[in-house]
């Protein structure tokens, strides 16, 4: 490789190139773009992307920056759910040599710890983990792994066959006796009181508040997708969905009124998502991650919810952090 990578920050009159260059890249996806940071009020995170070039030309990306006080410590990505190195279809040793280029930045911008979260190997239009594995020669170690589960939309329009027993036939029983319907909506204000309500009884609070997601709705309206199941007219379970790349559709948010679980609108959902997926072309369904947040290990697998995504012909994934001590490594 005559010609040396070199790394730059990202700057405003980059946006253009930058926007351009995620779309068509091997990996990228929505969480990368710049479209969809911009919907962060300003001042919550500090971002400090980085451009790399070679021979002028940009041949990767890396989104990211630092959480409020800790400033030393780079986040790919801060404020989405993926990160890591954006590119195409590169040879390995341009992947490694990237890799190299970004040790070398870190170490001048005097960061103590890098950690990078790429999307699962799902997300790649060719499968590669070039990065990856040029992380681990140059001794990053993992900082936690989570499992993620997708469904592979190979079986095409049978999919429904792929369903376990159960599944199958709540599904046929609920089309067959229409109580309940799901369509498209722009309800927003509904479905977000309902997803707070849902995350409440687990004690938690949605990623996202009202303005965020209509933030986003506006920043990225080909991106998002809200389905809303309706009992006799009454709102009772939605699901958001996100547009993540041209393979994966990623199911951001499910939620349901618990007084309304004995209709089993999650069913619903989850075959219209299938359905629509693949109609729509794509390659993978994403339902999320399946830890159990109630325990001290994040690792902790939710077996419960594994079984039930299983229901679904969903199989697991992993979405890894690694890490870099660039002052370890001097």
């Amino acid at each position: 490789m005559p010609q040396q990578i070199t790394a730059e920050q990202y700057q405003p009159h980059h946006r253009e190139e930058w926007e351009a260059f995620v779309q068509r890249s091997n990996n990228g996806t929505m969480f990368h773009q710049q479209a969809f940071l911009e919907y962060h009020p300003e001042g919550r995170f500090q971002f400090h992307h980085i451009l790399f070039r070679l021979g002028g030309k940009l041949i990767a990306v890396l989104p990211g920056g630092y959480f409020s006080g800790k400033p030393r410590e780079f986040w790919s990505p801060v404020g989405a759910s993926y990160g890591g190195f954006v590119a195409g279809s590169l040879p390995f040793e341009t992947c490694l040599a990237i890799v190299e280029c970004f040790m070398d930045y870190a170490a001048a911008q005097g960061w103590s710890d890098c950690y990078l979260i790429p999307p699962p190997i799902i997300y790649n239009t060719d499968i590669m983990q070039h990065f990856e594995y040029a992380m681990l020669f140059k001794k990053f170690d993992y900082e936690l792994h989570y499992i993620s589960h997708a469904i592979h939309l190979k079986r095409g329009a049978t999919f429904l066959d792929a369903f376990d027993k159960t599944a199958r036939k709540t599904v046929r029983k609920i089309l067959r006796e229409g109580e309940i319907t799901i369509r498209d909506s722009d309800d927003y204000e509904t479905f977000h009181r309902i997803l707070c309500a849902n995350k409440a009884k687990h004690n938690a609070k949605p990623t996202h508040s009202l303005d965020d997601l209509l933030r986003l709705k506006e920043l990225m309206p080909d991106k998002l997708r809200l389905m809303m199941v309706y009992h006799n007219e009454t709102p009772i379970a939605g699901s958001l969905l996100f547009f993540a790349n041209t393979n994966v559709v990623l199911c951001f948010y499910n939620m349901l009124l618990y007084e309304y679980e004995h209709l089993k609108p999650v069913y619903l959902i989850m075959y219209e998502t299938v359905r629509r997926a693949y109609a729509e072309g794509y390659t993978w369904v994403d339902i999320g991650v399946s830890q159990d947040t109630k325990s001290d290990n994040p690792m902790t697998p939710s077996l419960g919810l594994i079984e039930f995504k299983e229901r679904f012909d969903a199989r697991g994934v992993l979405r890894s952090t690694y890490h870099y001590s660039p002052a370890h490594n001097q």
